[in-house]
Parts: structure tokens; C-alpha cells; sequence
């Protein structure tokens, strides 16, 4: 995956869908799809569309000769499936599991080994007994995948992508072929692709949970505050280390973390403390 933009380089093709969660260079490009402990899917739009996200975004795809928008979102994805329940930090000690990216390097820090495969053969992996535990999107994409028949500990929320950006790449110079008029059609649609991509998972992973309770015998679990702590710690030296990697990506970081501490402490008092309290009141 690493190579897919220095191929377009090479060989340019006019469009293409983006998903850089596991790319390992340019080591920013996870800022604008997601990054552990990272920004929901609506504060990162908040972030690209009204707070300098896209000129950074525009700024490091043009090294590619590409223009990228947000184009899709699955919004909050799940923590993993697991053969064995998680209760402690010695429990996650030795488990080989398919996670990718910068959620990957986070659980290798805390003695976990990441592996990388794709959609296809995750299943396989582990029914064979290759992989102990996988993380692949959420309830309605994990289902259609069978991974409760392997792994019943269903481990939520997922610190690695919540809010995880698919985007529409354009070539540059099919880009600036363009009209303003299709400029604006294109960008339309990718605002339409993106609303209708986060109300459809909302709402089918509400329904495809209820049915991996209910009619498959999925256990729900929570990771224990050990194992959150321990996490968010990891989660802040790799953060860092990217970061560093080099000038462009530090602007970048030092960019996204701003927005995340202003977006988190405006969800402290808004959509945080509504939920909590909604469940509270019996809805």
C-alpha cells in the first residue's frame, strides 16, 4: 500500500479511492483518515473543511501530483474480535492480531504482534489459528465476515479509528481540467457520499449488533481501565515519533492535535455527558 501513490506518480491514473490507515509513507497521510485515540469523523471534517486540514491535506498530496476530499466515513469502528476475553494487560501479552497502522504499532508497545492482511483472508487466519484476534470495521461489515464463528469476545469502542475518512483522490492536472461548475459537482458529491456513508453505518451497525447478541451469542466487552491507560500512554509516544519523522509531518500533527483538544473539550460538554445522560434517563 505504501507504493500506490509513487505508482500513480510513475504511471498517473485520473481517480481513485483512498484509505491510508495502514500506509507507512508519507508518514502523515493517517492524520486525514485516522489515528488512534484521534478525532471522531465529524470533528476531523470539522478539522479539514473549517480548521486548515485541507490546505496541509492539498499541500502533501500535490507532492503526488494528486488533489484528495473526503469522500466516506464508517464512522467509530470496533476494537477487535477476540478467541479469548481480555482482562488484564498480561492477557494481550503474545497475541498475534490483524490490525493495521499506527493502531498496529500501538498494540505492538504493548506486547502484541500486529499483522497485516487483507479483508479475504482475515477469516482464514483465524480459523487456522494464525491470527488470535482481528479488527476489521464494525458490527454490519464484521457480520457479513462470519468472525463470530471464531472469535466470540466482540471488544469495543476501538481507540484506533474512531472516525475512519475514506477519500476521493483526484490527478491534478484532471483536476484543474475541470470547470469550476464540475469542481463544485465533484465536491457535492463527495459531501452527499460522506453524510450518507455515516448515517448508513450508523444505522445498520445498531441493527447487525442486535442481531450478533441476539441470534449469534456475541459477547460484548469492554477493555478495562488498565488497558485504556495503558493504551492512551502508548498511543502518545507513537503520536510523537511520527510527528518527528520529519518538518511536514510535524506541521501536520501539531495541526490535528490542536483541533483534538479543542474538539474534545467542546464533546465534554455536548455529545459526551448527552449520552451518559440519555442512558441515564432510560433511553
Amino acid at each position: 500500500m505504501k507504493n500506490l501513490m509513487q505508482c500513480h506518480r510513475a504511471r498517473p491514473t485520473s481517480i481513485m479511492l483512498l484509505n491510508t490507515i495502514g500506509w507507512a509513507n508519507p508518514k502523515a497521510l493517517p492524520f486525514f483518515t485516522a489515528v488512534p485515540f484521534g478525532m471522531t469523523a465529524i470533528e476531523q471534517l470539522g478539522w479539514i473543511n473549517d480548521g486548515g486540514g485541507k490546505a496541509l491535506w492539498d499541500k502533501l498530496s500535490a507532492r503526488f501530483n494528486l488533489i484528495a476530499f473526503p469522500a466516506g466515513s464508517t464512522g467509530h469502528q470496533m476494537g477487535g474480535w477476540f478467541k479469548k476475553e481480555i482482562n488484564s494487560l498480561d492477557d494481550l501479552k503474545g497475541l498475534v492480531m490483524r490490525i493495521p497502522g499506527l493502531g498496529g504499532d500501538v498494540m505492538r508497545e504493548l506486547g502484541v504482534s500486529p499483522k497485516l492482511l487483507a479483508g479475504g483472508a482475515i477469516y482464514q487466519a483465524l480459523q487456522s489459528g494464525a491470527i488470535d484476534a482481528t479488527e476489521w470495521v464494525g458490527p454490519w461489515n464484521d457480520m457479513a465476515f462470519g468472525f463470530y464463528r471464531e472469535a466470540p469476545y466482540y471488544y469495543g469502542p476501538g481507540f484506533h479509528e474512531p472516525g475512519s475518512t475514506v477519500a476521493l483522490g483526484f490527478n491534478l492536472e484532471v483536476w484543474n481540467s475541470l470547470s469550476p461548475q464540475e469542481q463544485m459537482a465533484v465536491k457535492g458529491a463527495c459531501g452527499w457520499a460522506m453524510s450518507t456513508s455515516l448515517a448508513q453505518f450508523s444505522w445498520q451497525n445498531a441493527k447487525a449488533l442486535k442481531t450478533l447478541k441476539d441470534e449469534h451469542g456475541v459477547q460484548v466487552r469492554n477493555f478495562s481501565d488498565e488497558i485504556w491507560k495503558a493504551l492512551g500512554a502508548a498511543t502518545k509516544k507513537v503520536l510523537a515519533e511520527v510527528g518527528q519523522s520529519d518538518p511536514e509531518t510535524q506541521t501536520i500533527h501539531d495541526s490535528y492535535m490542536a483541533a483534538l483538544q479543542e474538539a474534545s473539550a467542546w464533546a465534554q460538554v455536548s455529545d459526551g455527558p448527552y449520552l451518559r445522560l440519555r442512558s441515564l434517563a432510560g433511553f
